[in-house]
């Protein structure tokens, strides 16, 4: 069930549900819902600023570039999206994206690649693709007329095409293990929300969500921070994936913009109840909806009287982004970083990701092996990593953590073979996970 549908069911719970609490099962530790208090969130808020005023230049060694993406974005292609590419490029720019990958819903009436958003708009390179199948699929060709199929089936359509596929919403398919596929979420928004499930209960009392919607509004990149939890259940999937073969792991945004409700009057003084996407769920009459929210006298006919929007394009893409290491902005340079594994995810919402870098060199050599890359062990292996923000590293050996350190910077030494990667955490006021990278292996 995609985010708009249970937003919907969630809306139907807004306007018949009692305007007693919803009761909840207690839990000890913290979640999304104990995090969204105006307190907790200004704190954040004033976290994040403390953030930027300590952010520190930091060198760039790499012989590649950086450039941010986002992964997992629907538009008006998709029937649970509305959005205009104009709009999407626009939210895009100001999230600090560089490429949009584009995985758009199949449909009869389109073609995901001859119809879909590709090729560079001021100055964002686009890169049409689909989910389905479980994956999310970018065929360099046209496949459209390829009879239904199994994802194995699927992948291997794309392939033949020369695209790339990622092992999408991975909490669906945990055993799902496809030779040569390219790799697969290690983080998804929409995931991340399905977890909350007191979040999802109290947004059915419409005390609650009128209540919160002033300060979701107030504090929109904050509240979405408060559903980011450190996604164990993925990584430990993704760390016994790479065991058997690369699995590139990428951040899901799953970026729709189409969560949200809004009230509109309409003819007969009726208001109308919306979701994001504009289409009607039910309509009350004016005077039953003011005993849920205050409706000025001057409002007039078409007046939107209250509109919560959970997930603007601008918020959620500047929420997570795959951060790729390329020679240039290019189509086929984002395959190679992407076939090599040449990626971190990072947590924008937090702090950006620029500038953060995490390389191995055989001990006593000044040679750089990129992410994804192998570095030969047998005489000591120096794994260095650079942040432009005091961080704590954590350092993980096929899943386990083996060395942690503070601070802008992090060495690390080890003589001992496998696939070493990087946690960067950050306390905002809490710690909290801010980036992932791919491996390096020690052979």
């Amino acid at each position: 069930m995609n985010l708009c549908s249970v937003i919907r069911k969630l809306v139907l719970g807004v306007v018949l549900a009692s305007v007693n609490l919803v009761a909840c099962p207690s839990i000890s530790a913290e979640d999304a819902l104990d995090r969204m208090t105006r307190k907790k969130l200004q704190s954040l808020r004033e976290s994040i600023e403390k953030l930027k005023s300590e952010r520190q230049r930091v060198q760039h060694v790499s012989r590649l570039k950086t450039y941010r993406a986002n992964m997992h974005v629907h538009s008006h292609w998709s029937h649970d999206s509305r959005g205009q590419i104009a709009d999407i490029v626009a939210a895009a720019k100001r999230a600090d994206t560089d490429i949009l990958m584009f995985t758009e819903h199949p449909a009869a009436h389109y073609d995901i690649v001859k119809d879909g958003h590709q090729g560079m708009r001021d100055g964002v390179l686009l890169i049409p693709g689909a989910e389905t199948k479980g994956l999310l699929a970018y065929p360099q060709a046209s496949i459209r007329d390829v009879e239904p199929m199994s994802t194995e089936e699927y992948f291997n359509a794309v392939q033949q095409t020369d695209g790339l596929a990622f092992i999408s919403h991975l909490e669906e398919r945990m055993d799902l293990d496809i030779p040569g596929i390219t790799g697969n979420e290690i983080y998804n928004t929409h995931a991340d929300f399905k977890e909350e499930k007191r979040l999802v209960a109290s947004m059915r009392n419409p005390l609650w969500l009128l209540n919160t919607a002033p300060m979701i509004q107030q504090y929109p990149q904050e509240s979405l921070l408060a559903l980011l939890d450190y996604p164990a259940d993925y990584l430990e999937r993704w760390d016994q994936l790479n065991l058997t073969a690369r699995h590139t792991g990428v951040a899901a945004n799953d970026a729709h913009q189409n969560v949200g409700i809004r009230l509109r009057l309409v003819e007969k003084d009726m208001v109308r109840v919306e979701d994001a996407l504009g289409e009607k769920i039910l309509e009350l009459n004016r005077k039953a909806a003011a005993e849920l929210l205050p409706i000025k006298e001057e409002a007039k006919e078409g007046d939107v009287v209250f509109q919560l929007l959970l997930d603007p394009y601008e918020n959620s893409l500047r929420h997570a982004g795959t951060y790729l290491l390329l020679p240039e902005q290019t189509q086929a340079a984002v395959w190679d970083g992407l076939l090599h594994g040449r990626a971190y995810v990072c947590f924008d919402g937090l702090a950006s990701g620029r500038g953060v870098q995490w390389f191995a060199s055989p001990k006593g050599s000044s040679d750089r092996i990129e992410l994804g890359g192998k570095v030969a062990s047998a005489q000591g292996v120096v794994f260095t990593g650079y942040s432009p923000q005091k961080a704590t590293w954590k350092i993980m050996r096929q899943g386990t953590e083996v060395y942690s350190c503070s601070g802008y910077e992090c060495r690390f030494e080890t003589e001992q073979p496998g696939m070493y990667r990087a946690e960067l955490w950050l306390d905002v006021p809490q710690p909290k996970i801010w980036v992932l990278t791919n491996p390096i292996t020690a052979e």
